[in-house]
């Protein structure tokens, strides 16, 4: 009989790529890690992984039991929001992980509305990047995840994730005053090839927006100066150092007396936000109440 708690080690393992950044994830030790996994190894009859440079991969046998580990691990989630439901399940807490302008765009206004219609939940929030979300919920360190679309993320059809579109927002031109294009009503993504940049660092999600936009433009972006913080961003074209794509709604609340904001004419610099939870816990009497406050939210928003 395979035991369902060594698949959640598998799975991190699959997930983080080394004994020790699963272990750190699982809180256990490397070698208690090693051990659920030999004896899984033993359960089974195969070999479920190989060294692979300075960290593991799954061998074909280990590849065909994470899949059944997804399904086992989801069925698990579903029985435990059954069990909630069948006890209640009113009250509780609920742990979203979720980057800072979603915060402010849709949790924050659900935290509001739920503090209203569910009273017994009670939402802890942990700012979280947009690529860094989804690792939270799949390491069991939160039970929702607000976040965005990244290229190299987990997709829609990730057996691990149930996901839901919240919504979706265009990128900005932000330029200096006394760039010659500032004047102009909308600015072509090509025009700006040769100009500077002011980026997110690679792996944030904004920057894979960004890069594929001017990638459909025809041009590769040059970053010259990099931040995660959009003010900081924000405050360096004002200050001449460059060009920038910008979330419309990070820029709400932002000095923009230096800059000229504009939209973008020719390919799309979009970044969709989604609510996603472990497969099978979308219907935990405690989440679900959240989702449906979050799309509720989302549907509020101005169109863009």
């Amino acid at each position: 009989m395979i035991d369902p708690r060594r698949l959640r080690i598998l799975r991190a393992v699959a997930d983080h790529r080394t004994v020790t950044a699963a272990a750190a994830a699982l809180y256990l030790t490397p070698s208690a890690v090693s051990q659920q996994l030999a004896a899984l190894e033993q359960e089974t009859g195969h070999a479920l992984l190989t060294r692979s440079g300075r960290g593991v991969r799954l061998t074909a046998a280990g590849e065909i039991l994470l899949g059944h580990a997804h399904e086992v691990l989801a069925q698990l989630e579903r029985a435990e929001a059954e069990l909630a439901a069948y006890a209640g399940g009113s009250a509780g807490e609920v742990t979203v992980a979720a980057f800072a302008t979603g915060i402010a765009e849709v949790l924050a206004p659900a935290i509001s509305r739920l503090a209203l219609e569910h009273p017994g939940i009670r939402l802890r929030v942990r700012d979280a990047e947009g690529d860094q979300s989804l690792p939270l919920l799949l390491d069991g360190e939160a039970d929702l995840a607000l976040a965005v679309e990244y290229r190299g993320g987990p997709g829609a059809d990730d057996a691990r994730l149930s996901v839901l579109p919240l919504y979706a927002e265009p990128f900005d031109a932000v330029l200096p005053s006394g760039h010659p294009l500032a004047d102009l009503p909308a600015v072509a993504l090509a025009d700006l090839s040769d100009s500077d940049w002011v980026g997110q660092y690679p792996g944030n999600p904004c920057h894979d927006v960004t890069l594929l936009a001017c990638e459909l433009a025809g041009f590769q972006p040059r970053f010259v100066h990099s931040s995660d913080d959009f003010r900081a961003v924000t405050a360096l074209v004002g200050a001449g150092a460059g060009v920038a794509l910008v979330p419309r709604s990070a820029l709400r609340g932002i000095d923009l007396k230096e800059v000229q904001v504009r939209p973008v004419t020719g390919p799309a610099a979009t970044r969709r936000v989604f609510a996603a939870t472990r497969r099978g816990g979308e219907t935990h009497p405690l989440i679900a109440p959240v989702l449906a406050a979050l799309v509720r939210e989302a549907e509020r928003l101005p169109a863009h």
